[in-house]
C-alpha cells in the first residue's frame, strides 16, 4: 500500500511540473507560435518600411500596472518595443515580467507625443519628477498586436 501511494504521489508530483513547464496563457486572438522571429530581428525586417504584418518572439521588459494594457518588450542593442493591443481590446497578466511572449499583429515605426509618453511613465509607476522629465517625442518601432501568447 505504501508503495502504491508513493508511485501515486511522484507521478503527481512530475504531472505538476511537467503542466508548470509547459503553461501558456492566451490573450486576445488564439495564435501559434510558428513562424515567430526573434524580436532582435523585427528592426532588420522591417528594412525602412513605415508597417510590416509579423509575428514576433521576445521577452517582457515591463506590463503597464494600473491594468495590463500595454508592455514592453526587448528588442537589439538594449531597445525595447511598445506593445499595445488591438482596439484595446484584450489585456496581459501584470507579473510577466522577463517571461517569453509571441504577439502576432501590425510592426509600425511612429512618434508618440510627449503627453503619451507621460501616461505611459504613469502607467508604469515612475515618479513625478520622472514624468515631468520626458520634454521630447520619440520616435520608435511599436507593435499593435491582435493575439498574445505568454509562454514559461
Amino acid at each position: 500500500m505504501r508503495k502504491v501511494l508513493s508511485l501515486v504521489l511522484i507521478l503527481g508530483m512530475a504531472a505538476g511540473a511537467f503542466a508548470q513547464q509547459e503553461s501558456v496563457s492566451y490573450h486576445g486572438k488564439k495564435i501559434s507560435d510558428k513562424g515567430a522571429i526573434p524580436a532582435t530581428q523585427l528592426t532588420t525586417k522591417m528594412n525602412g518600411k513605415e508597417s510590416l504584418n509579423t509575428k514576433v518572439e521576445g521577452t517582457v521588459e515591463s506590463v503597464c500596472q494600473a491594468k495590463g494594457c500595454w508592455m514592453k518588450v526587448k528588442t537589439s542593442d538594449g531597445e525595447t518595443m511598445r506593445v499595445s493591443f488591438r482596439d484595446y481590446g484584450f489585456f496581459v497578466p501584470k507579473d510577466i515580467v522577463g517571461k517569453t511572449v509571441v504577439v502576432q499583429g501590425t510592426a509600425q515605426t511612429t512618434t508618440t507625443s510627449v503627453a503619451e509618453l507621460r501616461h505611459y511613465a504613469e502607467d508604469a509607476g515612475k515618479s513625478k519628477n520622472e514624468i515631468e522629465k520626458i520634454t521630447q517625442p520619440e520616435k520608435a518601432l511599436t507593435f499593435v498586436a491582435d493575439g498574445v501568447i505568454v509562454k514559461r
